[in-house]
């Protein structure tokens, strides 16, 4: 069912007989397009009576001033992720500058979200939205592009046009920790990472590979979860339980981390004496631990406020941009 009587970037390509990318780029203004498929395009959007959102403001129609966040997460979570909370953080620091608040929104389905989308935007509740933890062929890019609601992505890469995306160098950041654990002699290495469905959690999966190779390390075990402290205690569990443990695990983020000391202690064994541990994620959390754990400071509130940055970017001028943070920073403790 359709919320929106807004004709759609979608329907614009279709009449013009271009790509949805392409409309968007005679739109805004950008290269990337021959003049003939740009006049096209504009004849196309004239006569469906299609207006940009920043043109339609400065005819004096009414802005939110809001910006819309819709996390396909339990409530719970926002208490004990520190992921999530300095995220938020981020996109805030943006937003107050520029005087527009925050719509949070929690669905249990990433399907869910779409349809909330449909409302904010059918109601004039939000001017844009900024998206995370983007699966792949995730539903809510399609549908952000048939709204032609702005949009811009925490992750993801540049071929999600004409979507703002600020990416992390999740390259860069595995090769810093395969580095420090074969500089520590450990030639049997695992991963407990997040969901695999996300994308983020397919980059990693690339990134740990080549960095492993390049290394010379060829035991290499992975285990999914869904980042909770209990799936961390039991995927720890599984792996020090087998006939040869690896000698080092790497946690796709800090609360699974800490939870797995727990786990190596009960079974009578010591961190890092018997197995290194190493975070992704960097919080306070890593240095309150016994022993205080090896972790990568993503920076999460930097790459969430440029994101957010991005987004109001392409409201206020609609330039679409693609971005990647530098690798995260990698600080040794006493885990390993």
């Amino acid at each position: 069912m359709r919320f929106s009587s807004r004709v759609t970037i979608r329907q614009v390509a279709t009449h013009a007989g271009v790509s949805e990318a392409a409309v968007s780029y005679a739109l805004n203004g950008r290269p990337g397009v021959s003049e003939q498929t740009r006049a096209k395009v504009l004849a196309a959007a004239g006569e469906l009576g299609w207006a940009p959102n920043i043109a339609a403001r400065s005819l004096g129609l009414s802005r939110a001033n809001a910006i819309g966040l819709v996390l396909v997460r339990p409530p719970r979570e926002l208490i004990v992720d520190s992921y999530l909370t300095q995220m938020l953080s981020g996109v805030e620091a943006a937003l107050n500058r520029d005087g527009m608040s925050l719509l949070l929104h929690l669905v249990a389905e990433v399907d869910d979200t779409v349809e909330v989308y449909r409302r904010w935007w059918a109601g004039r509740h939000v001017d844009g939205v900024i998206v995370t933890d983007v699966r792949e062929d995730d539903p809510r890019i399609d549908a952000l592009v048939e709204l032609g609601l702005p949009a811009a992505v925490i992750g993801g890469h540049g071929g999600l046009d004409p979507i703002s995306t600020v990416d992390g160098d999740a390259a860069g950041t595995a090769g810093r920790v395969v580095e420090h654990l074969r500089a520590r002699g450990h030639r049997s290495v695992a991963r407990v990472a997040g969901t695999a469905e996300l994308l983020h959690t397919r980059q990693r999966d690339l990134a740990y590979l080549d960095a492993l190779e390049r290394a010379g390390i060829d035991r290499y075990l992975v285990l999914y979860t869904n980042y909770s402290a209990m799936d961390g205690m039991s995927a720890m569990l599984r792996l020090m339980s087998g006939s040869e443990p690896p000698t080092a695990v790497v946690f796709d983020n800090d609360v699974m981390a800490a939870a797995a000391l727990k786990v190596v202690h009960d079974m009578g064994m010591a961190v890092p004496g018997d197995v290194s541990v190493v975070a992704w994620d960097d919080s306070d959390l890593c240095q309150l631990t016994v022993p205080t754990i090896t972790a990568v400071e993503q920076a999460p509130a930097h790459q969430a406020e440029l994101t957010a940055q991005a987004l109001l970017r392409t409201l206020h001028t609609g330039e679409v941009t693609h971005a990647t943070v530098p690798p995260g920073t990698l600080h040794v403790r006493q885990s390993t």
